[in-house]
């Protein structure tokens, strides 16, 4: 799989099932020679699949910088807040995408500044425990 033997373990997938097409980004994972991407009951549901139905999928490089999109009010917040953004960059990968993931279930957007704000400040505070980022001080 020429993503995976040139490093790249992070993919965009596009699912597509009669008319609904979903695009998720994913990790690409091997197991013996075997590859997998975990496409859960959530996405099953999106796109209208049912247990035995077939669907068409296409994987594509992930070129983005964290392995998802950032959503612009945590990129803006970041942005505005030298400390914090130095500090979530010291993160690992996998810890940057589960902090833009808890952004991202938020649905208005000043819901997402707010909680990106409080998560700044956490950050800043020395928190990293993901549970407690989002918890108010």
């Amino acid at each position: 799989m020429p993503f995976y033997e040139g490093g790249h373990k992070r993919i965009q997938l596009v699912a597509q099932h009669n008319q609904n097409e979903l695009k998720i980004h994913a990790a690409l994972n091997k197991r013996q020679s075997q590859f997998f991407v975990m496409f859960g009951k959530k996405n099953q549901k999106e796109l209208g699949i049912e247990k035995q139905d077939s669907f068409k999928i296409q994987l594509i490089e992930d070129s983005s910088k964290y392995g998802v999109e950032m959503p612009e009010e945590l990129e803006a917040v970041l942005l505005s807040d030298y400390d914090a953004f130095q500090i979530f960059e010291s993160l690992t990968m996998g810890k940057k995408r589960s902090i833009i993931y808890m952004i991202l279930r938020f649905k208005t957007s000043q819901i997402k500044i707010d909680k990106a704000l409080l998560l700044t400040e956490n950050l800043k505070r020395g928190i990293r425990d993901l549970r407690e980022l989002l918890k108010p001080f």
